[in-house]
């Protein structure tokens, strides 16, 4: 894909944050990359939505490196980055502070599997990283935090492509997918889901969720006999 198409598709996946009601003021960023060149575009840091346009997005190489901007690339860059290096598979990363999924993600709670819904987009309960140390917060923050992500998903040999999305602890969510819209939408589903668990949870809280029915939901939609859809 060429940088200039890449911007405007990177550019419209933050417009459709505030869109989805993801994200307000600044508080959010979607990136997407190139897999061909190594190079990845990004929201700038702390540029409002309501004057971006598609030719303030960033471009950086996978170590970090400016390569074609007058602005700096978001503060979450070196998270991304992360989960580019670690995650072949994605294509486009997206962060946000909305309210129901960060509220888990400042629990320190998995987001469980319960519902229909949520193992329509994701075959597993959505993890929590675990705590940050001294050391981890105090040092390269960011790309530590990309670091716990990458962690939590290797020690529980979790599917990337399976579970595209991970809950920060006392931070947020991070969503990914094979391109920036999709990494939106998987954004928006967690966000959703993650407010209908809490609901249900409110009502019941000692429910479970049947496995078999989670897995016959997700391999309808991702499966290799995958039917939903036209």
């Amino acid at each position: 894909m060429r940088i200039s198409t890449l911007k405007t598709v990177v550019f419209k996946a933050n417009i459709d944050l505030v869109k989805h009601g993801l994200v307000i003021f600044t508080w959010g960023n979607a990136s997407g990359i190139d897999r061909e060149s190594g190079l990845v575009v990004i929201k700038p840091s702390g540029v409002p939505y309501e004057s971006l346009t598609a030719e303030d997005m960033v471009v950086i190489d996978l170590n970090g490196k400016p390569v074609d901007s007058r602005l700096k690339p978001s503060s979450d860059t070196p998270t991304h980055l992360e989960i580019y290096k670690a995650f072949p598979e994605a294509g486009g990363v997206v962060h946000t502070h909305s309210t129901y999924a960060t509220a888990w993600a400042q629990a320190g709670r998995d987001l469980p599997n319960i519902g229909t819904t949520h193992a329509d987009y994701f075959a597993t309960a959505i993890p929590c990283t675990r705590d940050m140390t001294e050391a981890e917060v105090n040092g390269d923050y960011e790309k530590e935090t990309g670091t716990v992500i990458v962690e939590r998903f290797r020690l529980d040999r979790l599917n990337p492509t399976h579970t595209p999305g991970v809950l920060v602890r006392n931070h947020g969510p991070f969503a990914w997918g094979k391109s920036p819209d999709e990494a939106v939408h998987n954004a928006a589903v967690m966000e959703q889901v993650a407010q209908m668990a809490a609901v249900a949870y409110s009502i019941n809280p000692l429910l479970t969720m049947n496995e078999p029915l989670v897995k016959k939901h997700f391999c309808r939609k991702h499966g290799p006999n995958a039917r939903y859809g036209q």
